[in-house]
């Protein structure tokens, strides 16, 4: 359905928004719905106060009710759909009243893919998945497609994006293990899938059930029809093939880092991103984009905000952000790109613990740095005793100047925290832009 259909579609309907965050996605899709004219009530468990900044967006729209720090099980029945943002409990009673009455619950990635009907691009995967949705969005771009960005990208509502579908437009959308439990309880799949590598996170969430992580993520591929195309990095190939070898319907094709040519030479360190360049050079030939407009585009592209960015060199030292490195392997995989073979790296790392194993990046810790900060949290209280020498502070801006301190000419400081954010700040995005601030201020 065409965008003017979609507005249609959601007028009138009675909608709950569970869930509507800090990030700008939850917000986006309340303003959305609220201007296609449905009646809404936005519930979050979070307080008025702590959701300020999201609430003072909406709250001069007349249709929206809020109902702040708590859910109540009323407004989870004789409603028309409710949109459960990530996150949301697989056991929660407000989703058990919903569907208990029948009540379609939906996420808004899967909404957005049904009601838009176009080609959609799917990527996910523990690690990459962000950089190849974004390496995928700049190959469409630069082969004059109308692409869509979306999922599970910082400041964009996804339902929003209905506005601007047109029939030849094409979505590139991030997925995460949570937005693809939507994709499973409406039996989608995107028409093109990329899994790009698979290892144990979200282990707060997933701790009962480790193999539930997979099988979330499965659904990308799961609903898939022969018409359709799966592309798998080698590193998580093995564990699905194995897993659901025999339910795949869809063409594959596994790829690793060797299948981008030699000579292309791409901006962004590490042979994890030539790695990511490959999965990306998989989907423009499923979709027949000559390679010619696939080098231009990767050799152009300058990576993800917050993704092994650097941010500044301050006299002869560079300065990247990695905020985004919340496992163990992504800060390990920042080690290795960025090594000299010199141990000139001043790491800043720590935070808020997700029990994942830590011992081959503390191993090798010590092969890349020569000066470990840590930031408080439950996770950096874990590890301490295994980094001798590296000092911990509660406080950002005392961890940049420490690191400024170790750093001379020459050598590199890496902002890449292998935890997860909350405790000393709201998310990971708020994490990374208050080291980009500090860093400016002190340059």
């Amino acid at each position: 359905m065409g965008s003017m259909d979609a507005a249609a579609y959601f007028r009138g309907k009675k909608i709950t928004i569970m869930g509507l965050g800090l990030l700008g996605r939850g917000v986006g899709d309340a303003r959305y719905l609220a201007e296609c004219g449905a009646e809404l009530i936005v519930t979050d468990l979070k307080s008025r106060e702590e959701l300020a900044a999201s609430v003072a967006q909406l709250e001069s729209l007349p249709n929206i009710t809020f109902v702040l720090g708590e859910h109540r099980l009323e407004d989870f029945n004789n409603r028309d759909i409710i949109l459960k943002a990530a996150g949301v409990p697989l056991d929660s009673p407000f989703i058990a009243e919903a569907k208990k009455h029948g009540i379609s619950v939906r996420m808004s990635a899967d909404l957005f893919a049904e009601l838009s009907g176009v080609l959609v691009i799917g990527i996910t995967g523990t690690r990459g998945k962000s950089t190849v949705t974004h390496m995928v969005h700049t190959i469409l771009k630069e082969a004059g497609k109308q692409v869509l960005l979306g999922g599970n990208v910082r400041g964009v509502s996804t339902l929003a994006l209905l506005k601007d579908v047109i029939p030849e437009s094409i979505a590139a959308l991030e997925l995460d293990s949570w937005q693809l439990q939507g994709f499973g309880e409406a039996r989608m799949s995107p028409d093109i899938a990329v899994f790009t590598t698979f290892y144990p996170d979200h282990q707060n969430y997933y701790k009962e059930h480790p193999e539930a992580y997979l099988a979330d993520k499965a659904n990308i591929f799961l609903y898939q029809t022969p018409e359709d195309t799966l592309v798998l990095g080698k590193q998580c190939a093995p564990i699905i093939i194995e897993t659901y070898g025999d339910r795949i319907e869809s063409t594959v094709q596994i790829v690793d880092e060797l299948k981008l040519p030699d000579t292309w030479s791409l901006k962004i360190p590490g042979m994890h991103n030539r790695y990511n360049a490959a999965l990306t050079l998989a989907v423009a030939r499923a979709l027949s984009i000559p390679d010619e407009t696939s080098r231009i585009a990767l050799e152009s592209f300058s990576g993800v905000p917050g993704r092994l960015e650097l941010i500044a060199e301050v006299n002869g030292v560079k300065v990247y952000n990695d905020t985004t490195a919340t496992t163990p392997e992504a800060t390990l995989a920042a080690l290795k790109a960025l090594d000299t073979g010199t141990k000139n790296i001043v790491l800043i790392m720590g935070g808020a613990d997700k029990d994942l194993d830590m011992n081959a990046l503390l191993y090798e810790i010590p092969n890349h740095a020569k000066r470990v900060i840590l930031l408080a949290g439950t996770g950096t209280s874990r590890v301490l005793e295994f980094l001798p020498g590296a000092s911990v502070f509660d406080d950002l801006a005392k961890a940049v100047q420490e690191a400024f301190a170790s750093a001379a000419p020459g050598d590199i400081i890496l902002f890449s925290p292998a935890f997860a954010s909350f405790g000393m700040f709201k998310n990971e995005y708020d994490r990374g832009d208050q080291f980009n601030a500090l860093v400016k201020a002190l340059s």
